[in-house]
């Protein structure tokens, strides 16, 4: 049985006398990309439903009139609480298990992230890579032989670039027989596998297919994710500062100082650095949660400058900077620095944390700081490079069984 959501400006007919009358709608969502809509209208209102059909296109329709001023009659007249039940009734009649598609579980996944950073992405990727002879298909006819050449067959392609839409599609320019090459392109196969597979276990846990087992079988590729991360040399990342145009420098700054994610520094406003306890305050990660990072008396120093003479709401870095728009900008910084092979805006991130651990931060302040949940992807990436640290604990914490006495001595010449 659905649950019933409740809303103080639409439920009761007192209620939705005081909203103004209007031709839009006021809209309380039910589930997962559906809405329940009120339109209010001069001689009175009458209930919309909302459906999210994917790629940013809905459907709306009129269900039934309004028991503004007429008695609900639970068929044509209803109030808001029969309005839900209609609403969920026809989302029942609308939605056959037998006919539910591929697309129609990644649109409804892609609505679950609403409000998430990882939405964008999800929604980018399963759109490049899932063909429409898959994305047509209904769930329960997929097999796990048709993901696995799906699989396959990504792997083969080279790396895209950005494409004019409705162009066709470009592709950068590899060798693909590189082992570095294939690794990267299986390593980027299993991120669009992982957002695949999150949408189709969505699907399952909604009650939209009998089973599962089709995409559990499947197996992402191993080792493709095991790569030694590109970091920057002091000298390197000097280098790289002094090339750069003013306006990039300081956002270049920024993410040395602090291994924040570019789509963590670009919206930040003075009012989220705070000098007195030396931190900057990030509103929402990757995950979606806020965290303070702690800076040293250099990163202070150049929050300092950005933040002075500025508003609390007035953006640290001067102008908003659109998504990828960082790409070309350290392209060309990367090219006039000499930098080979070059490293990504993303790399200063990875810079931060491998120059922490290098110089014997512990993991779990690096894991703080970057804003993971725990040390398990720290350690993943940058254990390799705290080998004193590891050493340091394990000569301290690990068990001793008492010496071993022998008569042999060691022969020396």
């Amino acid at each position: 049985m659905a649950k019933k959501v409740r809303d103080m400006a639409l439920d009761s007919k007192e209620a939705r006398r005081k909203l103004r009358v209007s031709g839009k709608q006021y809209w309380r969502s039910i589930g997962r990309g559906v809405h329940l809509g009120y339109r209010k209208g001069k001689a009175g209102g009458v209930w919309v439903v909302r459906r999210y059909l994917g790629d940013q296109t809905y459907k709306v329709e009129t269900i039934a009139t309004a028991d503004d001023s007429i008695a609900a009659s639970g068929s044509d007249i209803l109030d808001y609480w029969q309005a839900q039940r209609k609403v969920h009734a026809l989302l029942d009649t609308v939605t056959d298990p037998s006919r539910y598609t591929v697309r129609e579980a990644i649109a409804d996944y892609i609505v679950s992230l609403e409000g998430k950073p990882t939405q964008r992405s999800a929604r980018q990727r399963l759109a490049a890579y899932v063909p429409d002879a898959l994305a047509d298909k209904p769930l329960v006819q997929v097999t796990a032989q048709e993901l696995e050449a799906w699989l396959r067959n990504m792997v083969k392609l080279p790396p895209r670039v950005h494409t004019a839409e409705g162009a066709k599609q470009n592709y950068r320019k590899v060798d693909m027989s590189d082992p570095e090459v294939q690794r990267q392109r299986r390593s980027s196969a299993n991120r669009v596998m992982t957002n695949l597979r999150a949408a189709l276990n969505y699907a399952f846990d909604h009650n939209k297919v009998a089973s599962d087992a089709a995409w559990k079988r499947v197996k992402a590729f191993r080792g493709a994710d095991s790569a030694c991360l590109r970091y920057l040399t002091i000298a390197e990342a000097q280098r790289l500062i002094n090339v750069c145009d003013p306006d990039f420098r300081v956002l270049v700054q920024a993410a040395l100082a602090t291994g924040a994610r570019y789509s963590e520094l670009t919206p930040l406003t003075a009012a989220d650095f705070n000098p007195d306890s030396g931190m900057l305050y990030i509103h929402r990660s990757k995950s979606g949660k806020a965290r303070h990072i702690v800076l040293t008396e250099e990163g202070v120093e150049l929050f300092a400058s950005l933040a002075a003479g500025r508003t609390g709401s007035t953006l640290l870095f001067g102008r908003q900077w659109r998504a990828n728009q960082q790409i070309r900008a350290m392209n060309r910084a990367c090219e006039l620095a000499k930098i080979e092979p070059r490293i990504t805006f993303h790399g200063l991130r990875h810079t931060w944390a491998s120059l922490s651990v290098m110089a014997g931060l512990p993991l779990m302040v690096v894991a703080k700081n970057l804003g993971h949940a725990n040390t398990t992807m720290v350690e993943a990436h940058y254990g390799h490079l705290a080998p004193s640290y590891v050493a340091e604990e394990i000569r301290k914490h690990a068990p001793r069984f008492g010496g071993v006495t022998s008569n042999v001595k060691a022969i020396r010449s």
